[in-house]
């Protein structure tokens, strides 16, 4: 019963960390991806600060879900997120004024990633407080990995340096376009070919899993945020049409 329960609770973990990475196989949450990665420590500042909210908010969504009214729950839902983002945001400013100064308008900016109001609605509003925070943890560290990966890798060649630490040799000349906004576009379709070349499941090449602890893990046809604004009109125009017939 032990091994069951274990299980259960490993699995939205491993799914947000490796089989649904929103980085690397949903590509989610592209907006602060390629526009905070010029370095590794920018990288790892947004990504722990996006998990932070993400598990809190998954935590108190999960509590509330019983008690939040439907038809409010996607404004309940960035009221709260909005809130955590709040106390990050002053955190980082006390704490960590270099992240924070370095981050800048992407931090509020947490409030509307597709990642964090996507696991509220899919998975904390359906799930139990543990599963919910296993899953907020999961998709908070898979989204910090990517976010590591493609920073170290810009910083590397764009600065030849990692966490700001010269590595690379003084006779290298560091390839500025890296630490540009064109370099983050070229190390997406990079990794993007990559997974395409060795078929790994991806949301580029249309092969990503179905599953019940994502918003179906069709990204093609998914808009984010404008989905879930789509289904909430859907089921207020039901409410209407049932309303004018009686």
């Amino acid at each position: 019963m032990q091994k069951e329960e274990k299980k259960n609770y490993l699995e939205p973990f491993m799914n947000g960390l490796i089989k649904e990475n929103p980085t690397f196989i949903l590509m989610l949450g592209l907006c602060p991806t390629l526009a905070v990665t010029t370095s590794a420590s920018n990288a790892i500042g947004m990504g722990l600060s996006s998990t932070a909210v993400l598990v809190a908010s998954n935590l108190l969504i999960s509590l509330l879900r019983n008690i939040i009214p439907d038809k409010v729950r996607m404004p309940s839902y960035i009221v709260i997120v909005a809130s955590f983002v709040t106390i990050v945001q002053f955190l980082l400013q006390g704490y960590v004024p270099a992240i924070y100064d370095s981050l800048g308008i992407y931090i509020p900016l947490i409030v509307v990633n597709c990642i964090i109001l996507g696991r509220a609605e899919a998975y904390a509003n359906k799930h139990s407080v543990g599963l919910s925070v296993m899953d907020g943890l999961g998709m908070g560290f898979g989204f910090t990995i990517g976010l590591l990966f493609i920073g170290l890798f810009r910083e590397l060649l764009g600065n030849g340096t990692a966490f700001n630490i010269q590595v690379m040799p003084k006779s290298y000349e560091p390839a500025i376009i890296f630490i540009l906004a064109p370099g983050a576009f070229f190390v997406l379709a990079v990794l993007t070919a990559l997974q395409n070349k060795f078929k790994l499941k991806s949301a580029t090449n249309g092969s990503a899993p179905e599953s019940n602890l994502a918003c179906g893990g069709n990204c093609q046809a998914c808009g984010g945020i404008s989905c879930m604004v789509n289904r909430e009109k859907l089921e207020f125009d039901k409410i209407n049409e049932k309303a004018d017939k009686e």
